[in-house]
């Protein structure tokens, strides 16, 4: 296997990993800490999201649609994410807007992803 020089892939690349880690570690804790809807939001988000970038990290060229598609949704993960993991913890958001802000990132990755394949040459 040949190491990954390239770091905005080799960031992609920990996004992925970390967003699968965070989403196993709040299923668990979701399940043995009661209800808890933002452990559960956050487990599901990441546990869909991680494998999807780790899918875009290897997508086509640095600047393709689905590369930027990768960016957006790892930052949308990770906004959303620790706004619902700050709220749970620490009884108060990230910042104002940090969920929504973080939602829209995921919701146009997606939509550049959807772009990507219909303008994909490969």
């Amino acid at each position: 296997m040949q190491p990954i020089n390239n770091l905005p892939r080799r960031l992609l690349l920990l996004a992925a990993g970390v967003a699968g880690a965070v989403g196993v570690v709040s299923a668990a804790a979701a399940s043995h800490a009661g209800e808890s809807r933002n452990l559960s939001a956050i487990a599901t988000i990441c546990l869909a999201h991680g494998p999807a970038l780790l899918a875009l990290c290897g997508a086509g060229p640095d600047r393709s649609p689905l590369r930027i598609a990768g960016y957006l949704l790892a930052a949308g993960t990770l906004i959303f994410s620790a706004d619902l993991g700050i709220r749970e913890w620490l009884g108060h958001g990230a910042f104002p807007g940090a969920a929504p802000l973080g939602g829209a990132g995921m919701i146009f990755g997606w939509v550049l992803v959807a772009i990507g394949a219909l303008f994909s040459r490969q």
